[in-house]
C-alpha cells in the first residue's frame, strides 16, 4: 500500500512518517508546485465523497464508513470489469 499526498506540512511530519512506517505504508509527495501531479487522485476522492459519503450522511461510527467504503470499491471494480472490452482471436 502506498499513502500519497501533496507535499503539505500534514504530510511530511515525522509523527505521520512514522505511522505509517509502523503499519508497512510507504509514502509518496508529489512535487512542489505541480497542480497536475495528484489531479487524478483528488478526482477520484471527490467522485467518492459526490456518490458515498455526503448523500448518505451522517453517519453513525467508522465501521460504517469503512463497509459502505469496501462495498463501493467492489461494486466499481465489478462495474469496470464488465465494461472491457472482450478480446477475441479468429486464428
Amino acid at each position: 500500500m502506498i499513502h500519497h499526498s501533496d507535499a503539505g506540512s500534514r504530510y511530511t511530519s515525522f509523527r505521520l512518517a512514522e505511522h505509517l512506517d509502523a503499519a508497512g505504508i510507504a509514502t509518496s509527495i508529489g512535487s512542489v508546485g505541480d497542480a497536475y501531479d495528484n489531479a487524478l487522485m483528488e478526482s477520484t476522492i471527490g467522485l467518492f465523497k459526490t456518490e458515498l459519503i455526503k448523500p448518505r450522511r451522517p453517519w453513525k461510527t467508522l465501521s460504517d464508513v469503512e463497509l459502505a467504503t469496501a462495498e463501493y470499491v467492489a461494486e466499481n471494480n465489478h462495474y469496470q470489469a464488465a465494461k472491457k472490452p472482450q478480446v477475441t482471436t479468429n486464428i
